[in-house]
C-alpha cells in the first residue's frame, strides 16, 4: 500500500490545514530493499530515527537527505505498508577499474593522485557529480597550459554485480603557438630588454628546439614576476601591471599577449628603520640588514633581508617569526622610509622526534647523526644540518622531515623523519674484457649497515685473472657516544702481476690491521691507523726500473731466490665532506689527504702521500656538474747498506680500467713501460760457460721495451662529468640510477727515472724509449656512464673512447662492474 497518508497530508496543506499531527503514527518496522554492498546495519546507521520512535513527514524527508548524503546511493524512494516503513534503494555503483588513454603532458601517476584525492579509487563507490567536475578541471589544465582544443571525457562502462569501469579519454591536441608579446607602458626599458628575461619567446628560429614559444599561463606568470623584479631591483618601487589581455585566433591554434604596465618614478632608500621585538638579538639584526640611506631601492635585497633575519631567527628556537618591511614613500622628493618590523613570535621547543620508514636500521642509528635535539629549543639550522648528516649515511636513500604543532601547545612541536633506506648490503662482481685481460670476474660482499646496526662488515673472496684474496673488515663509525670510530682488517692475497699488464712477478702478502678516528667538527674528520703486513715476491723478472731494488736486497748467495718482507705502517687521514648525501650526491664536495709511511724498524723504509678531491655543482634540477682531482706521490727514506731506500715496486700507482679512473684505458695499462737489457754477444767467440760467443761489455746491450706497465711513483689523475636525468626514466629514480657524460685525463710518471742512463744503449728495432719522468705523456678518454644501485650493490656501465694515448697503449672501449671498484 503506497503512502496513502503522506498523500493525505500534502491534501490537507494544499487547503491550509496542518497535517502533522494528524500523519504522524509510530514507527513498528523499518525495511531497506535494493542493498547489494551495503549493510543493512551501515543504512540503519543513516536512518535519523528508530523502531518506536513518531514519524511524520519532515522526519521522512529527512532521512531521504541522510542516505543521499551517505553517498552510497542514487536512487532513493519511501513508502508505507501500515506502521511499517519501507527504503527502496538503489546503490552507487563500484569502481572495478580505472584507464587512462591518450595522455601525454599529464603522467599517469599524477591523475591516479589527483582521482585519490577526490576519493576516485578502485573500490570506491562512483559518484559522477565528481567525475565530471574533474572532467573540467582537467580541461582547465590543458587550457593554462595553451591546449585550448583539448577535450577530457570519462567513459563509463557498466559490469555485473554493480560495477563500472571507467576509462579517461584525452585528446590534448597542440599548445597554442604565441604570435606576438606586446608590452604598453614601457619607457624606461625596450620590449627587447624586458623580454630577453623572460622565459616565453615568440618567432623563435626554427633550430632554436629550447625555446618557449607555447603559451602556458603559468610561465606567464612568472615572466610577470620577473619583468616586476627587474623594475623594483632598479629602484620603481611603484611598477605595477594594469592588466594583461591574452587573445586567441578563431582557430585556437596561436594567442597574443599584451601586458599594460605602469612603469613610476626611480625612489631612493632616505632611512632604514626597526621595530618591533627583536628577542634581545638587536645588534645582531641590524647587522645583518645590507641596505643602506642614500641607495636605490632594490626589492630583491628587500626579500633576502627579511629572510635573513627569519632564518637567523629560526637558529635560537623562533621557528615562526613575522619579518614584514613597511615602505613610506615621500612622492615629494621620490625617497622612501623602510621600517622592518620584527615579531620573533613564541620561542619553539621539540617534544618528540620520530622516525618512520626504517624497517632495517634501528633508531638509535638514525638519532646519533641528528644535531637538533629533543627538549631543545627548535633550530632550523640544526634541523637541516641533521638532514645533510642522514643523507650522508650510505644505506639511505632519501629523507624528509615535517614540524608539526601539538594540538593545544603553542610553543612545542614534533620533528617526523621519513626516511626511504636502500640496499646498505652489496655483492661485489665485476666483468669486463679488453685486448689484453679478455674476460675478468671478481666477487665479494659487503653489508654498509650490518643487523641494522649502522657497522660495516665486509667479507671478499675475489678471483680475478690475476689476483686471489679473502679479507675480513669491521667498522664501528660509533664505537663510543663520541662518535669515535674502530675498525679491524684480516687479509690474505696472492698477485699476479703479469697477467695485471704489469712486469712479471708473483707477490704472496697477508696482515692485518686497526684504525680509529674522530670528527673535530660537522664538516673535518680525522683516522689513524697502524698495521702489519708480510709480503713474498717471487719470479722476479729483473726488468730496469726494478733491479737496483733488488740488488738492494736480494741475497747475493742465492740471486734466484725470492723475497721477502716484514712491514709495519702507520697511517694518517684528514677528510671534509659536505656532500648532500652519500650516494649519489648533487651538490657538495669532498677532500681527503691521506699518509702512509713504514716505520723505521720494517724492513722497508717508505711513505706515500695521496691527495683525492671532489666537488658537484648542482645546475638545474636532475643535472649537476662534477670534479674529481686524485694526486699522490711515494718514495723511500733512509738507507739500507749504505743505499738510498727505495718506493717497493709493488707499491706503484697504477692507472687505467675500473670504473672511475682513466676509463677507455685496459686495466694498470697506463704509466712507465718495463725496460730490459740485452747482452751482444759476438757470433764464433768461444764462451767459456755455454759457448756459442762471447758477450760485449753492458755498454753494448741492446734496450728493448715492454707492453706492461711497472707504475710510478707519482700520480696525478682528473675528471669532470655533467650528469643528466636519465632518458626513460621517471624523476623518482635518480636517487638510485644516474647517467653522466664524462672526460677523464691523467697519468702516472716515476720522479726516479732518466732517459739519459740509456742514451748510449741502441734500442731494438721498432722500439721506442719514451722518457717515463714526463709528466706531460698523459693520456685521456671521453665517454657515457649509467649506473644503478641494484639489489645486488651498484651495477656501472662505462662506454668510453680514447681521445689521448701513447703508443702500445691497449683500449677498452666498454666496461661492466657490479660493486665500487673492480
Amino acid at each position: 500500500m503506497m503512502m496513502k497518508k503522506i498523500a493525505l497530508a500534502v491534501m490537507l496543506a494544499a487547503t491550509g490545514v496542518s497535517a502533522n499531527a494528524a500523519e504522524e503514527f509510530q514507527v513498528e518496522d523499518i525495511q531497506v530493499k535494493g542493498l547489494q554492498r551495503v549493510a543493512l546495519g551501515a543504512a540503519l546507521t543513516h536512518i535519523p530515527f528508530n523502531v518506536g520512535d513518531t514519524l511524520n513527514e519532515f522526519r521522512v524527508s529527512q532521512s531521504i537527505k541522510a542516505l543521499y548524503k551517505s553517498g552510497h546511493f542514487n536512487d532513493i524512494s519511501v513508502s508505507r505498508d501500515g506502521n511499517r516503513v519501507i527504503f527502496r534503494v538503489k546503490e552507487r555503483e563500484t569502481i572495478s577499474e580505472i584507464e587512462f588513454d591518450g595522455n601525454k603532458d599529464l603522467k599517469e601517476e599524477q591523475l591516479v593522485e589527483s582521482l585519490e584525492g577526490q576519493d576516485i579509487r578502485v573500490g570506491e563507490t562512483l559518484d559522477r557529480t565528481v567525475i565530471s567536475n574533474l572532467e573540467m578541471g582537467l580541461e582547465d589544465f590543458y587550457h593554462s597550459i595553451g591546449k585550448y582544443n583539448a577535450d577530457v571525457k570519462a567513459e563509463i562502462t557498466h559490469l555485473p554485480r554493480n560495477r563500472v569501469n571507467i576509462k579517461f579519454v584525452f585528446s590534448e591536441g597542440e599548445a597554442a603557438a604565441i604570435q606576438r608579446i606586446n608590452i604598453v607602458g614601457n619607457e624606461v626599458f625596450s620590449d627587447q630588454e624586458l623580454l630577453e628575461r623572460a622565459e616565453l619567446t615568440f618567432d623563435s628560429p626554427w633550430w632554436d628546439f629550447m625555446a618557449q614559444d607555447r603559451y602556458q599561463k603559468q610561465k606567464l606568470e612568472g615572466d610577470m614576476e620577473t619583468i616586476k623584479s627587474h623594475y623594483l631591483d632598479r629602484g620603481y618601487l611603484q611598477y605595477k601591471v594594469d592588466s594583461t589581455q591574452v587573445s586567441m585566433t578563431p582557430d585556437k591554434k596561436a594567442v597574443y599577449i599584451t601586458l599594460n604596465i605602469t612603469e613610476g618614478e626611480k625612489y631612493t632608500v632616505s632611512e632604514v628603520d626597526f621595530i618591533g621585538d627583536m628577542a634581545g638579538f638587536e645588534k645582531a639584526i641590524r647587522a645583518i640588514n645590507p641596505m643602506a640611506a642614500n641607495e636605490l631601492y632594490n626589492g630583491t635585497l628587500v626579500t633576502y633581508t627579511e629572510e635573513s633575519i627569519s632564518r637567523f631567527l629560526g637558529r635560537f628556537g623562533y621557528a615562526y617569526p613575522k619579518v614584514n618591511t613597511i615602505p613610506e614613500i615621500n612622492e615629494e622628493d621620490k625617497t622612501v622610509k623602510l621600517t622592518i618590523s620584527v615579531d620573533p613570535g613564541k620561542r619553539i621547543y621539540v617534544n618528540r622526534i620520530n622516525f618512520t620508514g626504517n624497517h632495517v636500521t634501528s633508531d638509535e642509528v638514525l638519532r646519533r647523526e641528528l644535531r637538533q635535539m629533543e627538549g631543545a629549543w627548535l633550530s632550523n639550522s640544526l634541523v637541516e644540518n641533521s638532514k645533510a648528516w642522514l643523507q650522508r649515511l650510505p644505506y639511505l636513500e632519501n629523507i624528509e622531515f615535517d614540524t608539526k604543532q601539538l594540538p593545544g601547545e603553542e610553543d612545542l612541536v614534533d620533528i617526523d623523519f621519513s626516511v626511504k633506506e636502500q640496499p646498505s648490503g652489496s655483492f661485489t662482481a665485476g666483468i669486463g674484457y679488453g685486448s689484453a685481460t679478455k674476460m675478468s670476474l671478481n666477487a665479494g660482499i659487503q653489508q654498509n649497515n650490518f643487523l641494522g646496526t649502522g657497522n660495516l662488515l665486509a667479507f671478499n673472496i675475489n678471483t680475478v685473472s690475476y689476483s686471489r684474496s679473502v679479507s675480513v673488515s669491521y667498522t664501528d663509525p660509533y664505537f663510543t657516544t663520541d662518535a669515535i670510530s674502530l675498525g679491524g682488517t684480516l687479509f690474505y692475497n696472492e698477485f699476479d702481476a703479469g697477467s695485471a699488464n704489469l712486469v712479471e712477478f708473483n707477490q704472496k702478502s697477508y696482515g692485518l690491521g686497526v684504525n680509529f678516528g674522530f670528527a673535530i667538527d660537522e664538516y673535518i674528520r680525522l683516522n689513524f691507523g697502524i698495521g702489519y703486513k708480510h709480503n713474498g715476491i717471487t719470479r722476479l723478472q729483473t726488468y730496469e726500473q726494478i733491479q737496483r731494488f733488488y740488488e738492494l736486497y736480494s741475497d747475493p748467495n742465492s740471486p734466484d731466490a725470492g723475497l721477502e718482507f716484514e712491514n709495519f705502517d702507520i697511517t694518517a687521514a684528514i677528510s671534509r665532506s659536505t656532500l648532500n648525501r652519500g650516494r649519489f650526491p648533487t651538490a657538495g664536495s669532498q677532500q681527503t689527504l691521506s699518509y702512509k709511511m713504514t716505520t723505521p724498524n720494517s724492513d722497508n723504509n717508505y711513505f706515500k702521500v695521496n691527495l683525492d678531491t671532489v666537488w658537484y655543482f648542482p645546475i638545474a634540477r636532475g643535472w649537476s656538474f662534477k670534479t674529481s682531482l686524485q694526486l699522490g706521490y711515494g718514495n723511500g727514506y733512509g738507507d739500507y747498506n749504505g743505499n738510498d731506500q727505495m718506493l717497493p715496486f709493488w707499491e706503484n700507482f697504477r692507472a687505467g680500467g675500473g670504473s672511475d679512473t682513466l676509463r677507455g684505458f685496459e686495466t694498470n695499462i697506463v704509466g712507465p713501460r718495463a725496460i730490459y737489457r740485452t747482452p751482444q754477444r759476438i757470433p764464433g767467440t768461444p764462451d767459456p760457460v755455454g759457448g756459442g760467443g762471447c758477450c760485449l761489455g753492458p755498454d753494448h746491450d741492446v734496450i728493448g721495451v715492454s707492453r706492461r706497465s711497472v707504475g710510478g711513483n707519482a700520480i696525478a689523475l682528473a675528471g669532470i662529468e655533467l650528469i643528466v636525468p636519465t632518458p626513460f626514466l621517471d624523476e623518482s629514480f635518480s636517487n638510485s640510477v644516474r647517467t653522466s657524460f664524462f672526460v677523464d685525463a691523467g697519468n702516472v710518471w716515476d720522479t726516479e727515472f732518466s732517459t739519459s742512463d740509456y742514451k748510449d744503449l741502441a734500442p731494438r728495432e721498432f722500439v721506442k724509449l719514451d722518457d717515463y719522468s714526463d709528466v706531460g705523456r698523459f693520456r685521456a678518454s671521453a665517454g657515457l656512464s649509467i649506473q644503478w644501485i641494484s639489489p645486488m650493490g651498484p651495477m656501472i656501465f662505462s662506454f668510453a673512447k680514447p681521445l689521448k694515448e701513447e703508443e702500445g697503449d691497449d683500449t677498452k672501449f666498454f666496461n661492466f662492474n657490479i660493486g665500487k671498484t673492480f
